[in-house]
């Protein structure tokens, strides 16, 4: 994929001039003025200024030609986070709508993405829901996204892993939904550089290679189509179509081919005026070549939900192979390159705001992500339903009067009775398809024409929430059931309740008297005792969150009592081993002796018993610290291990130790190391000799591979002392395509 040039403000200023007014222009003009100053003494990862990441933003908002307070906002999208300018001041030197869209973007960017899944669900849920209140927000977190991609080699793998998981699960798919094609073929083929760079590689290669082949093809297809449109009337523009390496790796993995063998490399555009002139075109093409079956869509009849509209066919092109060729007019291209942004573009005489509402009604994906929103609390089950239900592949089907509705593919008659309406779901009988009667779980077709069969007395059934594809439709089915079974699940719960707080041995009326439980409800969001005891009832919440959430307080203060016990009886245990300290000093004259153990010396004191913290492992050559515990002498630790406190009464159990100075070169001390790489056939190999080649004693490996063939490989090495562990460290970051070795604690 070709590196994109970096632009300049005369640059993002040249692109806004080709279609803003000098009052425009100036306002832009203005937000990079402002941007520049607050943003002058602070660089990015990559040590360049930081207002180089708001210019390239504003820059590829100003290419979708978006309106002068969308490229605004792009210049001051970090201000409120980045420095001490407030929302305020950007309402009062900006106006409202840079306000609303600056606003917007410092929410999102105060979602902390961290690894642990529960947390970055919920992350991903608050971002999706932030974005479909305001569509002016996706364009700029969109492009801001779009320059973080291309700048992501200045962060570390594991960052760049994470990013590009994100990128390619969310940003890319709604890229895809908003139809900005160009947008979301970069995000895609960037997060596959990070997530796979091998494949990456390996198909930019292939593709070189064959790019003179290919290119002598295509312009022989040109050629012969330009001959057998010569006798129309018809204006066009003709050229190749360039192919994108994620979609290459994606149809290559999904197909189980080979790059040799896949056919749709080679493909034409031809441009038209109108859409007569678009089916002419498909005419004269079918007449000159046979279509291959099963190859035809016609998205000018039926668009797809993010607006894009054409006409593909593949056929048995010159020499026998086949051509995929793409129709559309002039104005359905635009609409394919920019998406959505095509409706909102900057128009003169036309407000922001019009130009938003018109795009919104012409694009359902976010009043489904509301709608999802109010469906479910459970973050992973909303992001799922989004990444499932949205983002996936669509079929379009319709009724019989002719209305299209768009669902998932995999979709059946049920889930698309949910889709018409609540009510025509729960009263579902049956569903005839084409004619011809067929079972609820009858999977559906592009083009299928769907009754279902309704009786007013009919009631949903429980198996349905295994039968429906839809998150959708199954959220709803529970819901009804929910209701439905409301008092059972509120005796229910209440049974569970009371048996998970005996099973604490603690007394359910201790706890769910009116207060408790009055505090409880508020903390978890219900009205009512009974609808907090009805969730539990119904699976929602299980009664052991429940009971650990209404005796926190009371476990709590019960733990810090104990707490308090522990810290006394070694605080007195600490007194009696300072009063033997000193008695053994003054019986020696005041003559230090050392006694060791684990080669360790503790000054002042021998016959004192010692071992080696297990959570830290410390070896020769670390600084340590020795720490008194009750009944089992010292445990000597690593000065910084996290284990060890060294403030207020924590500090008294602490006392100096040092390593003994000379050690026998056969004793042994273990060290955990965790190392990280690309997975590729002998890395493990390589790791092993390596480890070998360093020390005799390799008392433990093992490790796992994730689904991007990364490999984290945990080792437990046996050493002399810390200047060999540092030496084995070395060797092992030397070895190919290995990212990352750290010690770990034990």
């Amino acid at each position: 994929m070709a590196e994109q040039p970096e632009l300049t403000q005369q640059d993002v200023m040249a692109l806004c001039a080709k279609y803003m007014n000098e009052e425009h222009l100036k306002f832009v003009q203005r937000a990079y003025d402002f941007a520049a100053y607050v943003h002058k003494d602070q660089y990015r990862k990559s040590g360049e200024p930081y207002i180089i990441h708001p210019i390239q933003v504003a820059g590829i908002l100003a290419n979708l030609k978006m309106d002068p307070e969308t490229v605004a906002s792009g210049y001051l999208h970090d201000v409120v986070e980045d420095t001490n300018i407030t929302l305020g001041d950007i309402n009062e030197l900006f106006g409202h709508d840079v306000a609303v869209i600056v606003d917007g973007l410092t929410k999102l960017s105060k979602v902390t993405y961290v690894a642990h899944k529960d947390e970055l669900a919920e992350n991903h849920r608050k971002m999706l829901i932030a974005m479909a209140k305001d569509l002016r927000v996706i364009m700029v977190k969109l492009a801001d996204r779009l320059h973080n991609m291309r700048t992501l080699m200045h962060l570390r793998p594991d960052k760049q892993r994470r990013i590009a998981t994100e990128t390619l699960d969310i940003f890319a798919p709604l890229a895809d939904r908003l139809g900005i094609s160009t947008i979301k073929w970069e995000l895609e083929d960037l997060s596959l550089r990070y997530l796979n760079p091998q494949q990456y590689h390996r198909i930019a290669s292939l593709m070189n290679s064959k790019r003179a082949e290919r290119e002598g093809y295509i312009q022989s297809a040109i050629k012969e189509i330009n001959a057998a449109l010569a006798g129309t009337d018809i204006q066009y523009e003709i050229y190749g179509r360039p192919k994108h390496i994620y979609s290459i790796y994606k149809k290559m993995r999904d197909k189980h081919k080979q790059f040799s063998e896949l056919y749709d490399l080679l493909a034409v555009r031809v441009i038209t005026q109108s859409i007569k002139d678009c089916y002419a075109v498909l005419g004269v093409i079918h007449t000159k070549w046979k279509p291959m079956p099963g190859r035809f869509k016609d998205y000018i009849a039926m668009p797809k939900a993010n607006l894009y509209q054409s006409i593909h066919t593949t056929v048995i092109g010159p020499a026998g192979k086949p051509l995929e060729v793409q129709i559309r007019t002039e104005e359905m291209h635009h609409v394919a390159e920019y998406g959505v942004a095509a409706h909102w573009a900057y128009k003169e005489g036309q407000t922001s705001e019009v130009q938003y509402d018109a795009a919104g009604k012409k694009l359902d994906m976010f009043r489904e992500i509301l709608e999802l929103k109010d469906e479910t609390d459970d973050a992973h089950e909303f992001v799922d339903s989004v990444k499932g239900d949205i983002f996936s592949d669509r079929v379009y089907v319709f009724t019989p009067r002719g209305d299209v509705f768009e669902l998932p593919k995999g979709s059946n008659t049920l889930d698309f009775a949910y889709l018409v309406h609540t009510e025509v779901g729960n009263h579902t009988v049956g569903a005839k398809v084409n004619g011809k009667i067929v079972p609820l779980n009858y999977q559906l077709k592009n083009g299928d024409i769907v009754e279902m069969l309704t009786s007013s007395s009919s009631v949903p059934s429980r198996d349905w929430v295994t039968v429906v594809f839809t998150s959708r439709a199954r959220n709803k089915i529970r819901r009804y059931f929910k209701q439905e079974d409301k008092e059972d699940n509120t005796v229910k719960g209440r049974d569970m309740l009371e048996h998970q707080l005996k099973e604490m041995d603690l007394q359910p009326g201790d706890f769910m008297d009116k207060q408790p439980m009055q505090e409880l409800l508020k903390r978890l969001n219900y009205a009512t005792e009974d609808e907090l005891l009805a969730a539990i009832g119904y699976g929602e919440l299980t009664p052991l969150v429940v009971a650990n959430r209404l005796t926190e307080k009371y476990r709590r203060e019960k733990e810090e009592a104990e707490q308090r016990q522990r810290e006394q009886e070694i605080l007195d245990q600490n007194k009696k081993v300072t009063t033997v300290s000193k008695e053994r000093k003054q019986k020696n004259n005041g003559k230090k002796k050392a006694g060791d153990n684990e080669g360790v010396i503790i000054e002042g004191v021998d016959n004192m018993l010692v071992h080696l913290a297990k959570c830290c492992l410390p070896v020769p050559g670390d600084d340590i610290v020795g720490y008194v515990t009750k009944g089992r002498g010292v445990t000597i630790h690593r000065a910084d291990c996290p284990n060890v406190a060294a403030e207020g009464e924590e500090s008294s159990r602490l006392i100096e130790v040092k390593w003994r100075q000379k050690f026998d070169n056969t004793q042994s001390f273990n060290a955990d190391l965790e190392i990280y790489g690309y997975n590729r056939s002998g890395l493990l190999n390589d790791v092993l000799q390596t480890l070998n080649a360093q020390t005799k004693n390799l008392n433990n490996i093992n490790g796992r591979v994730d689904h991007d063939k990364m490999a984290d490989i945990h080792v437990t090495v046996g050493i002399n002392n810390l200047a060999q562990l540092e030496r084995m460290i070395d060797a092992i970051k030397n070895i190919p395509d290995i990212y990352e070795v750290k010690r770990t604690n034990g």
